[in-house]
């Protein structure tokens, strides 16, 4: 039987995370601070990260939590922990971070405990509330635009993703505050549909796109597709056998999608259901990135 989540929380709940985003936004750190992000080769950098939890298709309170660490340039998985998990927090726009962050936070101290030698330098499919939590840097990345500071899809947008005619080329998503709030990212020669890049924690905006480029085989980058794919086949395997589909994030349909959802470039048949998830950073309601679908 399908099981959901907690009700909305009450107020004082509310204000509790609330209060908590804010001591966490003013922990974030929006700069370089390894020496491997001010080489242009990224030499030094040996281990990438990334993160996903997947929902059991109908239950929005089983998941799976997931960690993958790879090698870096060779982008081959070296670690991986997936662990079915219970939510007990709702989803709330904004307040993603409080109904998965803690499983994740969690999956990252196991791998310091077990081996602290793995530990990723970089992480993506991560943004501010994680890497404060975990601190590491770590990437912002999403496949659909988050409507916010004037940000939209519309005409005028669409003409500068056209304008990326190669893998790696961007262009800066500034609001109407006038504040850069991420990059649009061709992230691969053979895709068309950009990628949207923020700042996490501990890097700069300049080296998250450069980061993401060089990590992508194909649209997504190879840390949180492998996050991805690793999880939904945890769960056929907890479930014993193909059972029922599953999906990640069931809240999927509360979200204002903007763009496709998915990219033809990407390869079938590595566990990815028709209608695929997005890959967005977890960012909090007072710092959203410009991918951050509402999670």
């Amino acid at each position: 039987m399908a099981r959901e989540a907690a009700a909305r929380p009450p107020e004082e709940t509310l204000a509790l995370w609330k209060r908590e985003q804010a001591l966490l936004k003013a922990r974030v750190v929006d700069r370089d601070t390894e020496a491997w992000q001010r080489d242009p080769a990224f030499s030094g950098l040996h281990r990438v990260g990334g993160v996903d939890v997947s929902y059991v298709k109908g239950d929005s309170a089983r998941a799976c939590a997931s960690l993958v660490v790879l090698s870096y340039p060779e982008l081959e998985v070296v670690y991986e922990d997936c662990r079915m998990v219970c939510l007990t927090a709702p989803y709330l726009p904004g307040f993603l971070a409080f109904r998965e962050a803690p499983f994740l936070v969690d999956a990252v101290q196991r791998l310091r405990e077990r081996e602290p030698g793995l530990l990723p330098q970089a992480g993506f499919g991560v943004a501010c509330h994680l890497g404060v939590l975990a601190d590491l840097p770590c990437v912002g990345v999403a496949k659909q635009l988050l409507q916010v500071d004037g940000l939209e899809n519309d005409a005028l947008h669409r003409s500068k993703v056209r304008l990326l005619r190669a893998g790696g080329d961007s262009f800066p998503l500034t609001g109407d505050s006038g504040a850069v709030l991420g990059a649009a990212l061709r992230s691969h020669e053979g895709s068309t549909k950009p990628l949207y890049v923020s700042v996490g924690h501990r890097v700069s905006l300049e080296v998250a796109v450069r980061l993401t480029h060089s990590c992508c085989r194909f649209r997504v980058p190879e840390p949180v597709r492998q996050a991805d794919i690793r999880s939904r086949d945890h769960i056929r395997r907890s479930l014993g056998g193909p059972g029922p589909q599953q999906e990640s994030r069931s809240q999927e349909a509360q979200r204002p999608e903007v763009g496709p959802e998915q990219s033809p470039e990407e390869p079938p048949g590595e566990g990815r259901s028709p209608k695929a998830r997005s890959p967005g950073p977890r960012t909090h309601a007072e710092a959203p990135g410009p991918g951050a679908q509402e999670q």
